[in-house]
């Protein structure tokens, strides 16, 4: 799960897997696969940066089983 801001200021956590789309117009919104539709304070490039920190840490635990 990552952690976003909705636009007053109240934080919330979301599965990233089922991120499907970012966009910026010019409020950033989330797309859900499940069709629902967030918008958020950070930048799609926060985004991407908070989803690829979540899965690294979780792909790191699976290689450390050695």
């Amino acid at each position: 799960m990552i952690e976003l801001t909705k636009l007053n200021e109240m934080k919330f956590s979301v599965n990233a897997d089922i991120i499907e789309l970012v966009e910026e117009t010019p409020d950033t919104v989330v797309t859900l696969t499940t069709g629902r539709k967030l918008i958020v304070k950070e930048s799609r490039r926060e985004i991407a940066e908070l989803v690829i920190s979540y899965k690294r840490a979780i792909y790191s635990t699976f290689t450390n089983f050695e």
